[in-house]
């Protein structure tokens, strides 16, 4: 069974983000200054009300900052949205997060697993370690087949 870690634990790295909205529906802008704690342009796992999801980490168009454009049911969907729903707009509606406002990015596992909460929350995470390098290798295999 996963160990249960809490947001505030300090082994929890947590990143403040800014929502913004786009033409499709928002995102979450990283710092140029926390940008070694995600992967660029990788699907990682996103905790959303304790459902585990997927997202791209995609460097921005210009500058060094890092965003995280949507939320998705799988790392499918995370690659290619088209069509797909993106949960966290919804997630934002429900938090009551404005555009322009923080969202936490907690960091679980470095590269691997992260958390979304609003500010002044605190949650509780599932804390796992990541599948091996060769088990990644044949899972991205077979999602390329």
């Amino acid at each position: 069974m996963a160990d249960r870690i809490s947001s505030d634990h300090p082994s929890v790295r947590t990143v403040r983000s800014t929502c913004t909205e786009t033409a499709t529906g928002v995102r979450l802008e990283v710092p140029a200054d926390d940008r070694d704690a995600f992967p660029t342009d990788e699907v990682v796992r996103i905790i959303l009300d304790g459902d585990e999801l997927f997202a791209r980490v995609e460097r921005a168009l210009t500058g060094d900052d890092l965003s995280i454009p949507g939320v998705y049911e799988t790392p499918d969907q995370a690659r290619d949205p088209t069509g797909a729903t993106d949960r966290l707009a919804t997630w934002v509606d429900d938090h009551d997060v404005s555009m322009s406002g923080s969202v936490l990015v907690d960091v679980i596992e470095p590269e691997f697993l992260y958390g979304l909460r609003s500010p002044g929350e605190t949650t509780y995470y599932d804390a796992r370690e990541p599948p091996s390098d060769s088990l990644s290798d044949i899972a991205k295999n077979v999602e390329d087949q």
